[in-house]
């Protein structure tokens, strides 16, 4: 009997010896809280703006990519498989981004492109973190926040251009561009 229980304990060990030392852990720990605090900072404007994809969401997207990119590297996987794993997370994440686009029937209007955008992106700064880029991740983050934020304002004071796709322009649209002939 002792020496069963001692097999199932060697197991046990075995079984949690990924984490060979205490810098390992401290690394590992910093790459994921830095994903998680990064896709919260997206996450949260995006939940100030009351958009369907926001913290949580974003939090865990960019740690699951951070996931996807810290396991294969910490089992030493070769740089041609890791970049297999990157084509997944891209690829996986364009279908969560999908379902973050809404097309309001009989309006002619495309809803979520930003937000579907937004989860892409916390993606990538996971993928960043995940690999040990944490500067790349912050600077990342600060743009993405940047683009949300500032350029949001700036899109307000822009003449919209002409509705594209063969749509029929605005009736102000119109009024304009014949005040301007």
């Amino acid at each position: 009997m002792t020496e069963t229980l001692a097999s199932i304990w060697l197991a046990i060990v075995e079984e949690f010896s990924d984490i060979a030392d205490a810098a390992e852990a401290t690394r590992i720990v910093l790459r994921l809280l830095m994903a998680i605090l990064l896709g919260a900072a997206i996450g949260y404007e995006r939940e100030t703006q009351g958009k369907a994809a926001g913290l949580r969401t974003h939090m865990l997207v960019s740690l699951g990519a951070a996931i996807f990119v810290l396991v294969p590297l910490q089992s030493r996987m070769p740089e041609a498989d890791v970049s297999r794993v990157l084509q997944g997370i891209v690829a996986g994440i364009g279908f969560l981004g999908a379902g973050a686009i809404i097309k309001l029937s009989g309006h002619e209007e495309v809803k979520g492109l930003t937000t579907a955008a937004s989860v892409w992106v916390a993606a990538g700064i996971g993928i960043a973190a995940g690999m040990g880029r944490e500067a790349t991740a912050i600077v990342s983050t600060l743009a993405a926040l940047f683009i949300l934020a500032v350029v949001k304002r700036l899109e307000k004071h822009i003449d919209p251009p002409p509705r594209r796709l063969g749509l029929p322009e605005s009736p102000d649209r119109r009024e304009t561009s014949q005040t301007k002939e």
